[in-house]
């Protein structure tokens, strides 16, 4: 019976563990139908990000989808800033580690930004250098 006992303990972790695992698998099926909207998307623990032309999406991810969805045109987009730890960096030389990884989208209207959680450095550096280019491209076809 002393054995039982310290079986379970495992026993109970072994069933927290996959419970754990069916809500993360069901966050990515919900994530899975939501992407197909957009062509180009992103899924991680913290926040889900999809673009679709000029019209950025995220929000967080939950078992029955995406929640607390926000939505902002590129348009309206002024700069874009990788947030390591609070502070900007640069995306040709990036930092090793970090506990706050994200990528701020800087409006034309002042004092007004919105920013994106990552859990790694170099998908927020990618998703940067991606969404740098598509808004130099849209202020270059302003411009002429």
């Amino acid at each position: 019976m002393e054995r039982g006992l310290l079986w379970l303990p495992l026993l109970a972790a072994f069933f927290w563990l996959a419970w754990q695992g069916s809500k993360e698998y069901q966050k990515i099926e919900a994530y899975r139908t939501w992407a197909e909207q957009f062509e180009r998307a992103k899924y991680d623990i913290y926040a889900v990000l999809g673009q679709k032309g000029n019209t950025i999406t995220w929000g967080k991810p939950t078992p029955q989808g995406p929640i607390k969805l926000e939505t902002f045109s590129l348009n309206d987009v002024q700069n874009i800033n990788l947030m390591v730890d609070g502070n900007i960096i640069d995306v040709e030389n990036l930092p090793q580690k970090g506990r706050a990884i994200e990528l701020e989208f800087v409006f034309l209207e002042p004092a007004q930004s919105v920013r994106v959680p990552f859990t790694e450095i170099p998908l927020a550096a990618e998703w940067g250098k991606y969404l740098q280019g598509q808004l130099k491209r849209l202020k270059s076809e302003l411009i002429e």
